[in-house]
């Protein structure tokens, strides 16, 4: 005889999926048996049932029967219209008239379970029980345990009636009469051997046939009903695995397997492909929902391979829990996120002996049966934190000011105040003592987030690492962690602030760029909002880059500022959230400071608020490190040069910086080569405007005052304490040219200059010389100017062309030939470029390079 093979048919696949559960268990290899669980809304009937009778109302108390009974009766007409559909769809595509009529005869088959003798027996079962009940008015806990022994019963005698009315040999079998339950100490365990002994008796009755087992129930070694609680139907599948010494059990559920971390808070999460059985037993001990430790065992005693598959992809591979796991055991398997739990702990104040302080309290926790999930012990058990259940962190703190009354009346010994809720995250590695630095990743990503770590743990097999963190972080930490591991693309969300010029070639790149970035780097980009002045537009699923300026411009545009602090809020709460200001308005320095605060990054292009008075500046930069959060602005200076970050690097290595030049503005760059190639000044700023160098107001980057602002954020990085009011700028036009507000009428007027200019170009050319607008920073006299300024070929700006942007540094080490970056300072293709790095950095900090 073949060897057994046992499926458990989760509850919500068989209310759901009935056809498709019929389908798998008639294709299945035999011999088979199966564990039905119970469904949910059986067990709450018959406890609203019992709650009813209980209370003298017998009415009330068949009424909630009766809603079981229609239950299951609508359950096997839907079965019935199910079979007719398919048999329809069939019927359409054959042309043997024969065939048709055939098919068309066993689809008028109605499944009846109103009548099975079988189904009826248990509802009179469960009648005079509730009978009896309403007698006494009384429904004890044992009591209760029959009741949801019955629900299990009745849904296993379902599954058997429709199934046979199927013409497939079904029997519904009673477990009482084989498994044997151990309910001594409050745990209920299936003594393997003796339920297996009993079993030998009733497999010559199975010959032929497929017994459908209830799941979850049993009879105690007193000879009353067992039921199993949680996961009992799981427990029950791998026992009768046991006691028919299987070889393949299945976990048919709604779900393709054993997820990477909980689908709820990551939405790609994956199935893990193998798990090892220590490796199911660690998610197990740590509150993993599917997997529970009872379960394991007897698995683990057989030697039986455990397939966790969807009912409604049963093609999937799912997760396999065998004693040999992954063939790569360096890969993470998953995240395990443990809520609604407390930390509770003491400390002793005599620090010169070892104290017994953990053996202590775990002894007083465990008599009261309060699950301990975490304890971290000091060395010498000066101290010792634990992790506890919510809702029993009350009782725990009474415990152990029971067990220590006579240490904390000396004062020898402090309980500490509970913290609560936490979370307990573990990350489960199958062979973690063989990867390097799986620690130092797991609390980097956690400490750039700026999650505390309230408590830590790893196991001494080397398969897990654990923390304990503030239930409110929760699903930030879960989703990065994941990311971090490389369990899925890192996903960063974007709100959008500004569609002008660099907003709009930013939503371009992310358009073009998403696919690349998802393939190759592993980077998914989701622009969750948009807004301008007047509009806001946010969708938490992802807007389409491509369509989303134009949707926003759909709506109705308002006077007011769009509710960006609402906004804040909902972007919070989602992975590695940026929000990107490419706009170059006044004040947004409120606005960033609000979004730290709700943990979000900030990435701008906006130079004004790293322009304002110096205090305001530092309160801005000390808020987003209070904060833990990224504000990243390379694209203020320079466009996408990399001018900010060489000069940060310079000083962080210790390098003396004693001079920077530099000609920051590509629009300004784009103007003196142009003059230089004798075109007239008017027709050079109408050409840089058209073709998007410039602001829509080209007298905004001939004042100077943006190039000032750069030269201002470039030396506050040196630590040069300056004010833009008081740094010497001198217009690239006169001063009184610049009062024109209108942009038109300023393009018209610097005709006027065109003749001046034209003369002064070929004055510089004739000496050797070249126009270029400089900045000049000197640390030493704290000192910053700004102009239009003459050099010769020796200068590093002699051979800027047209929108061209360049800084020299010089320091102690390049001294004679400076450090220059040079390349395309404008233009908003090339800013919104620098912006786009800026953002990925920060995926890169938190989960690192991954190439």
């Amino acid at each position: 005889m073949s060897a057994w093979n046992v499926f458990r048919i989760g509850g919500p696949s068989l209310k759901n999926h009935l056809a498709l559960v019929i389908r798998l268990i008639e294709e299945a290899p035999k011999p088979l048996a199966v564990v039905a669980s119970s469904l949910g809304e059986a067990n709450d009937a018959l406890l609203l049932a019992a709650t009813a009778a209980e209370n003298g109302d017998m009415d009330k108390a068949k009424t909630h029967v009766q809603s079981l009974r229609l239950l299951l009766q609508g359950l096997a007409a839907e079965h019935t219209e199910a079979e007719h559909t398919e048999a329809e769809h069939t019927e359409a595509e054959h042309t043997d008239a024969e065939h048709t009529e055939a098919e068309h005869t066993e689809a008028e088959h109605k499944y009846n379970v109103e009548n099975a003798p079988r189904l009826q027996a248990c509802f009179e079962e469960l009648e005079r029980f509730l009978t009896a009940i309403s007698l006494l008015r009384l429904c004890s806990a044992e009591m209760q345990e029959t009741l949801l022994c019955l629900a299990s019963r009745l849904v296993a005698e379902f599954l058997a009636c429709i199934l046979q009315q199927k013409n497939i040999p079904a029997v519904a079998v009673e477990p009482r009469t084989f498994f044997v339950v151990d309910t001594q100490a409050g745990k209920k365990r299936i003594g393997l051997e003796q339920s297996r002994t009993q079993l030998q008796a009733l497999l010559p009755s199975w010959e032929g046939k497929i017994p459908i087992v209830a799941g979850a129930v049993g009879q105690s070694l007193q000879g009353q009903c067992a039921y199993l609680g949680r996961n009992g139907a799981d427990y029950s599948a791998t026992a009768l695995a046991y006691a028919l010494q299987a070889k393949e059990v299945s976990f048919w559920t709604d779900v393709p397997g054993v997820m990477t971390a909980d689908p709820s808070l990551v939405p790609d999460a994956y199935p893990v492909p193998n798990l090892t059985y220590a490796g199911a037993l660690e998610l197990a001990h740590f509150g993993f929902r599917m997997l529970h430790a009872r379960t394991l065992i007897p698995l683990i005693a057989c030697k039986a391979r455990l397939t966790v598959k969807s009912t409604l992809s049963p093609e999937q591979a799912g997760t396999r829990i065998d004693e040999f796991g992954n063939i790569n055991p360096s890969l993470p398997t998953c995240i395990t996120s443990l809520e609604k739990l407390a930390l509770v702990g003491v400390e002793s104040h005599i620090s010169d002996e070892p104290t017994r302080l953990g053996a202590r309290a775990l002894s007083a926790l465990e008599k009261a049966n309060i699950r301990v999930w975490m304890s971290t012990e000091s060395a010498l058990g000066q101290n010792i934190t634990l992790a506890v259940p919510q809702n029993q962190v009350a009782q725990a703190c009474a415990l152990l000011d029971d067990c220590f009354e006579e240490e904390r009346l000396s004062g020898s010994i402090v309980r500490w105040e509970p913290h609560a809720p936490v979370t307990l995250l573990t990350l489960v590695l199958e062979n973690m003592g063989t990867t390097p630095n799986i620690a130092g990743r797991f609390f980097s990503t956690l400490g750039n987030l700026g999650i505390d770590v309230r408590a830590i743990s790893q196991s001494a097999c080397e398969r897990s690492i654990s923390c304990a963190i503030d239930g409110a972080q929760t699903s930030i930490a879960v989703r990065a962690v994941h990311a971090a591991f490389n369990l899925a693309h890192t996903e960063i969300n974007l709100l959008l602030l500004g569609k002008g010029v660099v907003g709009k070639s930013l939503l371009s790149h992310l358009a073009q760029q998403a696919t690349t970035l998802r393939d190759n780097h592993h980077l998914a980009l989701r622009l969750v909002g948009i807004a301008d002045s007047g509009r806001l537009l946010m969708d938490p699923k992802g807007l389409d880059a491509a369509t989303a300026l134009q949707h926003l411009k759909s709506l109705p545009k308002s006077q007011q500022p769009p509710p960006l602090q609402e906004a804040f809020i909902r972007l919070g709460h989602m992975p590695l959230p940026v929000l990107v200001d490419c706009t170059a308005s006044p004040g947004m320095e409120a606005l960033y400071e609000k979004a730290f605060a709700q943990g979000i990054n900030v990435v701008a292009a906006n130079k004004q608020p790293l322009a304002l008075p110096w205090l305001k500046r530092e309160q801005l930069l000390q808020t987003a490190t209070h904060f833990h959060r990224a504000y990243h602005y390379e694209t203020t200076v320079g466009a996408s040069l990399p001018i900010i970050e060489t000069l940060k690097n310079l000083v962080r290595t210790g390098d003396e910086v004693q001079r920077v030049e530099g000609c920051f503005s590509g629009t300004l760059g784009f103007l003196c080569d142009c003059l230089m190639r004798a075109e007239p000044l008017s027709r050079a700023v109408r050409k840089a405007r058209d073709m998007g160098y410039s602001e829509p107001n080209p007298r905004d980057d001939l004042s100077g005052l943006d190039v000032a602002r750069k030269a201002v954020i470039l030396a506050r990085e040196l630590g040069m304490r300056v004010e833009l009011e008081n740094t010497n700028i001198e217009p690239f036009v006169p001063a009184e040219f610049l009062s024109e507000n209108n942009p038109e009428a300023f393009l018209l007027s610097l005709e006027k200059l065109d003749a001046a200019f034209s003369q002064h170009m070929k004055a510089l050319d004739y000496k050797g010389l070249r126009l270029r607008y400089l900045a000049q920073i000197e640390p030493s006299e704290n000192l910053i100017r700004v102009g239009p300024t003459p050099v010769d070929a020796s200068h590093p700006a002699w051979g800027l062309v047209e929108a061209e942007a360049l800084v020299a540094f010089y320091t102690k080490r390049y001294r004679q030939y400076p450090l220059i970056v040079r390349g395309a300072g404008a233009g908003g293709e090339i800013t919104a470029a620098g912006v786009l790095s800026d953002i990925l950095r920060i995926a890169e900090n938190v989960r690192g390079r991954r190439r």
